[in-house]
């Protein structure tokens, strides 16, 4: 799938949007801020704006432009087409339209987009949708409207980091739009905008491994991965190896681990004892906002080697190459428990027991348990799947949470449960963690939760899951601490937010809603989100704090919520390294001033 259609050559269709391309009085070139370059003058609902370029704006590349990047990028420039393309029969794009209808590509689709890695491998897709705005999903009605939405107009399938580098160079001087992409495995809707250019890298599959990495501020096993490495990818390699070691991942495997996950901190099953992924980088190579290949470590460029350790995605540099420590695959064990309708009718019995399995978080964590449990999105269905015993026999982890099933035992709810002991937590992980699913439509949200938080206000904190699943949402938890084996010396190397060391659930809120919905349902839905859902957690547990490659980008006092403490000197260094604003993402540091207006389309800077 990834030939066909689903990549379109430039000179196609680029042509017809340069004839719009005329001196435009909307024409500008100093904004305060930043340095002279071409900007798009726009007026919103009464504030002045300032733009980046667009197609049909007088600042818009001309053909000869585009036709010079392609060929500096070895040809792997194209036009983009959304998934679902293949399904009309026709594509109206920005650029022209373009006759798509393609049965078995169609038929391939349709099967593929519930799958995440289907999704990856696709050069733009999102893998949750509401941002694309959801025009031109698979269908079986060719004749009905597919749009590009809110996907990019075009992307560079980078091979090399000279074409990274372009791709670069090409959108900060001409000021368009910029998305670097992986895998696309986002909820807040960074992998994609409006009238944008992507550079993918998720070619960049290289994967070393050594037992002596001598470098500053570390001496021993590492990994170094390309930026196109997914953690099932990373994990299989340190598997394969004599004795086997691990590394920190997130709980999906499909997440790429040398992007995004480390820019926000990189929390997981592992997370007990090394903490955020973030907290074991060791070094760095990136390319730089003017186009510079940089390494970062603890010796050079030592405040982004900082920034890049969970100070926000997209927000400092590309990363093409990480190195991370390695650790002893160790015997683990893990459990699973499910309470739903079937096994009882009871909700007050349910909510009861909810209380009791929360009211453990600490208990858990503090015996070096991650936990990975849904509230809904059925009513009264409480999934933990699974309890996991790091380096524990499954005798020394049904030890810690018996106390857990006396108490459930004793209320009389009914549940089932399983366990089983595996010869490394590698075979855990691909056993007892379920498979995500890609292609659905919601907005994500999100909350910690404290250890003070949990000792002092435990009620409140249930009355919060309440509001939760009857506002229409539902939650999924990480039960963790960040804090627990890493030691406090080290709390301060990475940018994390130093309230996420006294963590002890990491949430995530789901309100689904269609990305097509109407421009009213939408803003219901993510006020509903933000004040009703996420507000009700972060008034049951002020201790907390948002992580944020799963929260709501439009929560109140966001710098405070994902960097507490260190959002100053976050912004400072993002200054230092971007100061022409060529990398964006929704709520980093230093984008207060940056609005998505008309309809969330156009990326501007408010005058």
């Amino acid at each position: 799938m990834k030939g066909g259609i689903f990549g379109v050559l430039c000179s196609a269709l680029l042509y017809a949007v340069e004839a719009a391309c005329a001196p435009n009085p909307e024409a500008i070139t100093n904004v305060p801020g930043f340095k002279p370059n071409k900007w798009v003058a726009k007026t919103w609902e009464g504030s002045k704006y300032a733009c980046k370029c667009h197609p049909g704006d007088y600042c818009w590349p001309k053909q000869s432009q585009w036709d010079s990047l392609n060929s500096t990028v070895g040809g792997n420039l194209r036009v983009n087409l959304p998934p679902g393309a293949p399904c009309y029969n026709t594509f109206q794009g920005p650029l022209g339209n373009i006759n798509t209808y393609n049965a078995a590509q169609c038929a391939a689709v349709a099967a593929g987009f519930p799958n995440e890695q289907f999704q990856i491998e696709l050069p733009t897709a999102g893998l949750w949708t509401y941002f694309t705005n959801d025009t031109c999903r698979p269908t079986t009605n060719p004749t009905g409207s597919c749009t590009l939405g809110y996907y990019p107009v075009l992307y560079i399938t980078a091979k090399t980091v000279a074409h990274i580098q372009a791709g670069i160079n090409f959108a900060r001087n001409n000021n368009l739009r910029l998305i670097i992409r992986n895998t696309g495995h986002d909820f807040l809707g960074r992998s994609v905008g409006w009238g944008s250019l992507v550079i993918n890298t998720h070619s960049f599959k290289s994967i070393s491994t050594t037992n002596s990495w001598n470098g500053p501020g570390y001496n021993g096993p590492a990994i170094t991965v390309g930026a196109g490495v997914q953690a099932f990818e990373a994990l299989a390699r340190l598997n394969s190896l004599t004795p086997p070691r691990i590394m920190v991942t997130g709980e999906c495997a499909t997440v790429g681990v040398a992007g995004g996950l480390v820019q926000g901190g990189g929390h997981g099953p592992l997370t007990n004892f090394y903490g955020f992924l973030a907290d074991t980088a060791v070094q760095f190579k990136v390319i730089t906002a003017d186009g510079k290949i940089q390494t970062a470590n603890a010796n050079t460029n030592s405040d982004l080697f900082w920034a890049l350790k969970g100070g926000g995605p997209a927000a400092f540099a590309v990363i093409t190459e990480a190195t991370y420590k390695t650790f002893a695959d160790t015997p683990s064990a893990g459990i699973n428990l499910d309470i739903n309708p079937s096994t009882n009718t009871n909700p007050a019995l349910y909510w009861e027991a909810v209380r009791k399995f929360h009211s453990y978080s600490t208990h858990f964590v503090d015996n070096g348990l991650y936990v990975y449990y849904e509230i809904g999105p059925v009513p009264n269905t409480l999934h933990v799947h699974p309890i996991v015993g790091v380096n524990k026999t499954l005798a020394q982890l049904q030890a810690v949470v018996k106390p857990l099933f006396d108490d459930l035992d004793a209320l009389g709810v009914g549940y089932t449960t399983s366990s089983k002991t595996f010869g490394t937590f590698y075979d855990l992980y691909n056993a007892m963690f379920e498979i995500e699913m890609a292609g659905n439509s919601a907005l994500t949200g999100g909350w910690t939760i404290g250890r003070q938080d949990v000792v002092n206000n435990h009620t409140a904190i249930i009355n919060a899951f309440q509001t939760v699943m009857n506002a229409g949402s539902f939650i999924v938890g990480h039960m963790w601490s960040a804090g627990h084996r890493l030691p406090r010396s080290e709390w301060s190397n990475s940018a994390i937010n130093p309230r996420f060391r006294n963590v002890v659930d990491k949430l995530i809120t789901i309100v689904p809603v269609s990305g097509d919905a109407p421009l009213a349902a939408k803003a219901e839905a993510q006020n509903r989100l933000t004040n009703i859902v996420d507000g009700s957690l972060r008034a049951a547990a002020p201790n907390g704090a948002s992580y944020i490659n799963e929260a709501d980008p439009f929560q109140p006092d966001w710098q405070n919520a994902f960097w507490g403490t260190n959002y100053q000197r976050l912004l400072q260094i993002r200054r230092k390294y971007d100061p022409e604003g060529v990398f964006y993402a929704v709520s980093t540091p230093g984008t207060e001033r940056w609005e998505q207006i008309e309809t969330g389309t156009r990326l501007c800077v408010k005058l």
